[in-house]
């Protein structure tokens, strides 16, 4: 039988930006993610920031198009994450990127445990504790909040208890865009 010369093509979706880094502005903000966005920009990497978007239930359409027509994904775990609709919607978007597009993520774990993402313990569990009562009509949408936390803490990445992570992160991206 002879073998076929055609392969699945990926599918490609245009890209306008280098980086997109889903965070938690609460705990990040004015502190890693300010320094992060400027280390990125000295590295003229373009990097989306979400600075003038208005917060909502929904991940907007603005912030859809921004995750599809990134290349690399940061994903910044923090304490308070997983309290986040908005962060765990854009989460789940990210992953269906990653697998459609075949686009790499890069987890950092700032100031939390990879377990404690990836189990959903401690402040992890109390917030979905919480998203289980909001959402009890739809339990389906905290199930994959659920698998997509614990499939992007099981992906190598950087633990701030451990590294410095600006430095080995920038080496990431730039060692990813070549």
């Amino acid at each position: 039988m002879a073998e076929s010369s055609s392969s699945l093509a990926v599918p490609t979706s245009p890209t306008k930006y280098d980086v997109f880094i889903s965070f938690r502005g609460e705990d990040t903000r004015y502190n890693f993610i300010s320094h992060l966005y400027d280390a990125l920009h000295r590295n003229r990497i373009e990097a989306y920031r979400d600075d003038r978007l208005q917060r909502g239930e929904e991940i907007s359409p603005a912030l859809q198009t921004a995750i599809e027509e990134s290349k690399i994904y940061i994903l910044v775990f923090s304490q308070n994450y997983a309290s986040s609709t908005w962060c765990l919607n854009e989460l789940t978007k990210i992953l269906n990127c990653k697998k459609i597009y075949e686009r790499d993520v890069i987890p950092v774990f700032y100031k939390v445990d990879p377990s404690t993402v990836r189990k959903q313990q401690e402040r992890y569990k109390a917030a979905f504790e919480e998203h289980e009562q909001r959402f009890k009509d739809d339990m389906d949408k905290v199930q994959g909040w659920k698998d997509a936390l614990t499939e992007a803490a099981g992906l190598s990445g950087w633990d701030s208890n451990i590294f410095s992570i600006s430095f080995h992160l920038l080496k990431s991206v730039d060692l990813i865009m070549v």
